[in-house]
């Protein structure tokens, strides 16, 4: 099972989305990954568990749109 963390606020930093996503390792100590943009910030550890290849790093992108995802 993977972790995902995020927020909608521009107060808020790119510092503290890590620190939200570090507090989940144990969801997913595979792989780490970021969004941040304009006060969004999203936020995901991974768990391989089948896929293992770096195809599955998150966020994904398409167009102009990111997600995380489990």
């Amino acid at each position: 099972m993977c972790g995902i963390a995020g927020f909608i606020d521009k107060s808020r930093t790119t510092d503290q989305l890590k620190q939200m996503t570090d507090t989940l390792w144990n969801r997913g100590p595979d792989d780490e990954g970021y969004y941040f943009e304009n006060g969004l910030g999203l936020g995901h550890r991974r768990l391989s568990i089948i896929d293992l290849s770096s195809s599955g790093h998150q966020p994904m992108f398409f167009e102009d749109m990111a997600i995380v995802f489990n």
